[in-house]
């Protein structure tokens, strides 16, 4: 399949596109960009991001486009019941010109093609990244809620998650400090209070370890030593390979050596791997966010991970 369309073959896509265009009425919704309005209940819908993917499944809003492949197995029947329009990266126009979507979500790693796909139909960048990530993913529960009039089913959704955000707190209250940390292969990188993963520190008053990490998106690299001398209470382990479906050495393969298993984590059973593809692939989608608050009351409350 060509994923990308330049020149003639992309001015016709746009033809097509707008000629059989329906404009229905307007509704302004919170983006990342901004308000902004676009058609109320816009049909078909093509969606670039997992993390809006994962939400409007939980809202029962109907996708006709997804992206290939969908990587997290709770979209599997998303997967089954829309057509492909592209990756993540890279938008099939094509595909999109026979979909002729009455919107277009995109966000995180699609973003970078809103322009482009804003000459098809309405764009909007649904991202979810940086600081308050729990609030962010509220305001993209409440937007999809007003768009396609699903109000009710919104506030249910965000009160679940009030609930689900007390509990986990709750757990965690008291249990000393905690260090997030991605692996990638035989490489670690470790993860604060204001990176992409920081909600965990945050929404949930979990004490850091380390402070000061740097907040880049691929986290802050350290050694196996930096483990030892943070020695964190609990260290929660995402493994990259693992959301992404790579060969090569996981997590529990990385951290089996003699100065991890020095750390009060290794000895207290307090090593807690996280399901990787929720929180690196769709985090601030809803049941991403649940199924790994789940987990952090699983591990806390039952003493160990």
């Amino acid at each position: 399949m060509r994923m990308m369309v330049r020149g003639g073959v992309l001015a016709a896509v746009i033809s097509v596109v707008a000629a059989g265009a329906v404009w229905a009425d307007t509704v302004t919704i919170e983006t990342a960009t901004g308000p902004v309005a676009v058609p109320e209940n816009p049909t078909p819908l093509a969606v670039f991001d997992l993390a809006a993917i994962d939400t409007l499944q939980a809202l029962g809003i109907p996708m006709e486009g997804t992206p290939r492949p969908l990587y997290l197995d709770s979209l599997s029947d998303v997967a089954k019941q829309t057509k492909p329009i592209g990756t993540l990266f890279e938008p099939d126009f094509e595909a999109l010109a026979t979909l002729q979507p009455g919107l277009i979500v995109v966000g995180g790693r699609s973003s970078a093609q809103g322009q482009a796909l804003a000459a098809i139909a309405p764009v909007v960048d649904m991202s979810i990244w940086g600081s308050d990530m729990v609030g962010q993913a509220k305001a993209r529960i409440a937007a999809y809620g007003t768009l396609f009039d699903r109000r009710d089913v919104a506030d249910d959704l965000t009160a679940r998650l009030d609930s689900a955000l007390t509990r986990a707190r709750a757990a965690t209250q008291g249990k000393g400090t905690a260090l997030i940390v991605l692996t990638n292969g035989g490489k670690i990188s470790a993860f604060g209070a204001d990176s992409r993963f920081g909600w965990l520190h945050g929404a949930l008053n979990l004490p850091e370890a380390a402070a000061g990490l740097e907040s880049s998106s691929h986290g802050h690299p350290v050694s196996f030593e930096f483990l030892l001398e943070t020695n964190p209470d609990w260290l929660l382990v995402i493994d990259r390979g693992a959301a992404i479906g790579a060969a090569g050495q996981g997590a529990k393969a990385t951290l089996d050596n003699p100065i991890v298993a020095r750390m009060k984590a290794a000895q207290s059973g307090q090593i807690v791997y996280l399901d990787a593809a929720p929180l690196y692939l769709a985090g601030g989608g809803y049941s991403a966010m649940m199924h790994t608050l789940d987990e952090i009351i699983a591990a806390f409350d039952g003493g160990n991970g």
